[in-house]
Order: structure tokens, then C-alpha cells, then sequence
């Protein structure tokens, strides 16, 4: 069954007569008739009929109709789909993200978009997973480690990790620690698996120091809590909370200690140039004390 007959059939539907659908499709009326004759047989039902000077639809014509419709309907969707994907653009567009790249970058790019801004569909992630969902149904990922090689990739932003205290404590009033400094103390922070404590515990043990005395808690802000409570120094990536006081951590070269978040994406992607303007629209959108304006 071809679509160009099945259009000729809801165009005579829609005319009322083969004459004025003829017209409209710039054809003969007897090419038109032939085409018409030609999709009874292939269905070997009879659509249209003659009365009283009129063609009108039968039964089956009627029932057929809104299939034909739906036939057409779906093909220019996909017609229009094809030359969406062939001219590089994406519809829709999924991202993964760990947790901690959902609240630092996402939201904040989410918050400003306009009306007629594309806003991605967001998946979760832990670790390298989201990479290797690239495959499969994912177009750009957002994590803490670095891509693999063979991916594209650019640095979003580099998230200061930072040590709080509480105002009674031997550290408080402290512009800045060094990690080596800090692991002689109490920390409080997430556990050994998340992002923020493993950059933490490769700095200390690439300086050979002793690991610091963590007590491990399910999130930042209960680090915090727990800071302010007199159990420790929380050692996190969030903001202030429970006036405790920031002092800002050194890693083994004296400068900050950072996370880095990354995005990620196979450059053979069918339409990776939009993939990477969603890349370089999520570092610009990132808070500007992070915000990293070089690729990694």
C-alpha cells in the first residue's frame, strides 16, 4: 500500500468528488480514478461509490478513513523526525547526572531557561555508569569522573570542597587548612563511596598521611549538623548551615581542594554539535566560584 494512493483517497474523502480532489492534487481526473481503483483492489474492498450523482464513502470507506489518517499522520512524523536527526538537532535531549551534578549544575540551568528552551530529560547515575549508557539511552552524561578516553568531554565546573566548624573549635577563625593539617582532626563527611570523599582520601593518602578519624553520615547537611554538635569538622561541598564557620581546604599543592565535575558524549553522535552546545550552555549556567571556563 503506498502513501501517496492512500493520500489520494482522504483527499477525494475530504473533496466530496474525484473532479475537485483531482484539482486540488494537480492531477487528471481519470489518473486520479485509476489511483483510486488501484487501492480497492490492493484492499480488495470498495471505499467509494456513486449516488445520485455523488461519491460518497461506503461502510468500509467510512472505517478505513480515520486508519488512512492515521497512516499519513505517523509517516510525516516520521518524515519530519528524519530530517530533524539528519540536520543535527534532537528533539529531546537526556542527560545523566550523578547527585551531586544535579543540584550544582542542573538546577541551575533548568532555573533559566525560557519558555522555548529545550529542557532535557534527567536520569540518575552513580560512578562511570552514566558513560556507559551512552550506548543506550543517553545522549550526555554529568559526573565526577572523568570520560574515558575516545569520548568527547569538557570540565563544567570545579566545586570547592570546603572544611566547617564550629566557633569553639581549635580551627575556627581559620582562613584556609591544608588537607595534611586537616586529617589530624575529626572530620565528619559522606561516605567512602561518594564523590566528595573519595577526592578527600586520595589527596591524604597521596601526601602519606595518616587517614583522617571520619565518622561517615548520609549527607552533607547532616555532616554539618553533626559539626555543629560539637562531633567534629564537616568536610562537604555545601553551602554554610548551623553557623558553623568555612575555612578553606589545601590540597598537597596549596591550592584549593576541588571536585571536578565533567560532561561527557560519543562524538559520533548523530547530532554531537548540539550535544556539546548543551555542554558548553550547562558550564556557563554553573555558580560562577565554580564555574570552569577551559576544556579539560
Amino acid at each position: 500500500m503506498e502513501l501517496r494512493t492512500l493520500r489520494y483517497f482522504v483527499a477525494v474523502a475530504d473533496a466530496g468528488s474525484v473532479n475537485a480532489a483531482a484539482q486540488r492534487l494537480h492531477l487528471t481526473q481519470p489518473s486520479l480514478a485509476r489511483q483510486l481503483h488501484r487501492l480497492e483492489r490492493r484492499l480488495n474492498l470498495t471505499l467509494l461509490e456513486s449516488r445520485g450523482g455523488r461519491l460518497v464513502l461506503t461502510s468500509a470507506g467510512r472505517s478505513f478513513l480515520p486508519h488512512a489518517r492515521d497512516l499519513l499522520a505517523r509517516a510525516d512524523a516520521a518524515t519530519a523526525a528524519v530530517a530533524e536527526l539528519a540536520a543535527g538537532r534532537l528533539p529531546v535531549i537526556t542527560v545523566a547526572a550523578q547527585k551531586l551534578a544535579m543540584s550544582a549544575v542542573l538546577a541551575p540551568f533548568v532555573a533559566g531557561l525560557g519558555a522555548d528552551d529545550l529542557c532535557p530529560t534527567v536520569v540518575g547515575c552513580e560512578g562511570a555508569d552514566g558513560y556507559r549508557r551512552l550506548d543506550a539511552d543517553v545522549d550526555l552524561v554529568l559526573a565526577a569522573t572523568p570520560p574515558a578516553p575516545g569520548l568527547d568531554r569538557l570540565r563544567v565546573v570545579r566545586i570547592p570542597i570546603v572544611a566547617y566548624a564550629r566557633r569553639d573549635h581549635p580551627l575556627a577563625g581559620r582562613v584556609s587548612v591544608e588537607v595534611a593539617e586537616l586529617a589530624g582532626h575529626r572530620l565528619v563527611a559522606t561516605g567512602a563511596a561518594t564523590d566528595v570523599r573519595r577526592r578527600l582520601d586520595s589527596v591524604v593518602g597521596a601526601i602519606g598521611t595518616e587517614p583522617a578519624r571520619v565518622a561517615e553520615v548520609a549527607s552533607e547537611r547532616l555532616a554539618q549538623a553533626l559539626a555543629a554538635a560539637g562531633r567534629g569538622v564537616a568536610v562537604v561541598t555545601d553551602g554554610p548551615r548551623f553557623d558553623l564557620l568555612p575555612i578553606r581546604v589545601l590540597d598537597a599543592d596549596g591550592g584549593p581542594l576541588v571536585l571536578d565535575l565533567y560532561a561527557g558524549w560519543k562524538p559520533e553522535h548523530h547530532a554531537a554539535e548540539a550535544v556539546a552546545t548543551l555542554a558548553r550552555r550547562l558550564q556557563r549556567s554553573a555558580p560562577a566560584a565554580g564555574r570552569d571556563e577551559s576544556a579539560a
